[in-house]
């Protein structure tokens, strides 16, 4: 979808969301895009990115943005939105309707510190790096539940939530490193130079806020892996207890299956014609029973 063109300050402002051929074909024609670059800066598997063409004085800027597959339990993945600088006019692309983007251009449409396109990016950049908070904030809730939870009764679902919670960790932490990499490279690049005070203001509040995300993000999932190791070390200790029970409960189950046995068969044994012969083998099973667990016990395996 291309939404109808808005005014940022004098510049020309296009946003797209989720394009399809049609509307692509419509870009390269009506606005002269290149086909590579429109394939490009909608490519939902790119990282985070700046590109300065120095033919066409086209800027591209590509940054990762959170995205929901489950809100409610907290799974989230990274997906990249790009803008673009071409002729004076400013592309959005949202290919993944990233809510968080929408919200961040829009914020930054109506903040009144803005005044030309670069502070709109910087803004808008700012606030995607901003949208990262509440769902840290969430999963630290969610962190202390479950460990409540796995202190008083460990259930498979619970460490499947944990593992979930690890995953979207996963992907956050390497989206928001990646992001404040490009935001330390961005002073350096075309885009930064020449700036003004002001814009060497948002520069550094933009990779303030990222380093603040980013240690948020370390912290937590340091939390989350230690809490996952320790659950997986009771869990193996569980385990081994439950092995141990059952190798000995087998060991004294085989005993008296042995002495049976060879009173079983069909051939002349002692004591096998004495009217409670049963009882003696009976007997000679617990001795037998009692001196393994002795010895088990003595030998501490018990």
């Amino acid at each position: 979808m291309i939404k109808p063109e808005k005014m940022i300050n004098g510049t020309k402002w296009i946003e797209t969301i989720q394009i399809n051929a049609e509307e692509r074909e419509t870009l390269e024609n009506d606005y002269g895009i290149d086909e590579d670059i429109i394939e490009y800066v909608t490519d939902r598997d790119e990282s985070t990115n700046y590109v300065y063409d120095i033919n066409e004085d086209d800027q591209l800027f590509i940054f990762l943005a959170p995205y929901a597959l489950d809100k409610d339990a907290l799974r989230y993945i990274t997906q990249p939105f790009g803008m673009l600088l071409h002729k004076g006019v400013l592309f959005t692309f949202n290919q993944s309707h990233i809510p968080e983007v929408n919200t961040a251009l829009y914020s930054a449409r109506d903040n009144p510190e803005v005044q030309n396109v670069d502070s709109f990016i910087l803004e808008t950049l700012f606030a995607v790096v901003d949208s990262f908070i509440p769902i840290a904030r969430g999963i630290t809730k969610k962190r202390n539940y479950l460990d409540k939870t796995l202190n008083k009764n460990t259930k498979n679902s619970d460490l499947v939530a944990l593992s979930h919670l690890q995953q979207t960790l996963t992907f956050l932490s390497s989206g928001v490193q990646t992001n404040l990499s490009e935001l330390n490279r961005l002073p350096k690049t075309h885009f930064g130079v020449g700036a003004d005070q002001d814009k060497l203001d948002l520069f550094e509040d933009v990779q303030i806020e990222g380093e603040q995300v980013q240690r948020m993000f370390e912290i937590e999932t340091q939390v989350v892996d230690r809490i996952d190791h320790t659950f997986n070390s009771i869990a193996n200790n569980n385990l081994n207890d439950t092995m141990k029970f059952l190798t000995i409960w087998s060991l004294t189950m085989a005993v008296p299956t042995i002495i049976t046995g060879f009173y079983g068969m069909n051939v002349k044994l002692p004591l096998a014609t004495m009217q409670y012969a049963w009882m003696v083998t009976l007997g000679i099973s617990v001795v037998l029973i009692v001196a393994m667990l002795i010895m088990l016990k003595a030998r501490r395996k018990m």
